[in-house]
């Protein structure tokens, strides 16, 4: 993370490209990455807005309050770049803050058109190539009422309250990362036909109840998990892997320590030093250490309901 302030931005998709998710959920998640950051690194390089290069990340988020599918980024930007060196710096690299005001980047109302320009040039690009072959409205008559309705708003771009600095982000990110569609806090309920889970009533923190039938739940829970090995979380511009050495730039331009590549702790080690967390304790006495026995190998697929077929997982470990 960089010593500077972070702004918190939010790119939707419509939800009349929910359909096409169903059908080509991977193709629909890597292009809105693809889109999302080619957006965000031209308005960096804009010397209007910045002129260079900036550091942020991108998470993935395909539900809303009541786990319908509301497929959306959070894109949390670092609020400045890192400019290419000129005759004023004897040709050396620098960081260079927002032209405005050192919270505010891009103009939302900017965004939106371009953001929805790329994703629709390449939705174009795939339908000719044969790349979403299954998509439901690919039929002529279908295909032109969706890009008519695609066209007929603007894309949903908006800025969040800025995040502050390196801290509230990663308190942020360690908070809804890793995360699929609901938590175990906000569910209140689970009875023999209902699950009951609180729902944001408004802006201001409110919350309220909200019922579903259980198999509904279920479905609903289902729609957010992702294709096999796709990432849900994705870094660009500086924090991109092959950007390390103009990360270590705009560290020494900052006056940062440089990251040290090799850890020299293990996690054990820092969450007694951190948090005050001793793994190996026994969590009821407070006294005895937990000693492992046996890791038990998971399974790769279980048996059908009510099938009587027994899981004989292969373990490792010590007798």
């Amino acid at each position: 993370m960089l010593n500077v302030p972070y702004a918190h931005m939010v790119f939707t998709l419509p939800h009349s490209l929910n359909a096409l998710y169903g059908a080509h959920p991977r193709w629909v998640i890597d292009t809105l990455f693809a889109c999302v950051s080619q957006t965000l690194n031209e308005f960096a390089a804009n010397p209007r807005w910045l002129g260079g290069q900036t550091a942020f990340s991108l998470v993935l988020h395909t539900w809303g309050q009541e786990l319908p599918r509301h497929i959306h980024l959070h894109a949390v930007v670092a609020c400045g770049a890192l400019a290419a060196g000129d005759d004023s710096n004897d040709g050396e690299a620098h960081w260079v803050q927002p032209k405005r005001s050192p919270k505010f980047l891009f103009p939302n109302t900017a965004l939106s058109p371009v953001f929805r320009g790329k994703f629709m040039a390449a939705l174009q690009a795939a339908h000719e190539n044969g790349e979403i072959a299954n998509d439901p409205q690919r039929a002529n008559l279908d295909w032109a009422k969706r890009h008519q309705a695609l066209y007929r708003h603007n894309w949903v771009v908006y800025a969040k309250t800025p995040l502050g600095g390196p801290a509230q982000v990663l308190e942020y990110l360690a908070r809804y990362t890793h995360r699929t569609a609901i938590s175990n806090e906000r569910i209140v309920n689970v009875g023999t036909e209902q699950v009951a889970f609180k729902v944001r009533a408004d802006d201001k923190g409110g919350k309220r109840i909200f019922k579903l039938d259980g198999v509904e739940f279920i479905r609903r829970f289902l729609l957010h998990v992702l294709p096999t090995g796709l990432k849900r979380i994705r870094h660009y511009g500086l924090l991109a892997p092959s950007k390390a050495k103009s990360l270590a730039q705009a560290r020494t331009q900052m006056q940062m320590p440089q990251s040290n590549p090799v850890a020299q702790e293990s996690a054990q080690d820092f969450l007694r030093r951190v948090a005050q967390v001793d793994l190996h304790q026994c969590a009821c006495c407070k006294l005895g250490r937990l000693r492992l026995v046996e890791t038990i190998k998971g399974c790769k697929t279980l048996p059908l309901p009510g099938s009587q077929t027994a899981i004989t997982p292969h373990s490792t470990g010590p007798p």
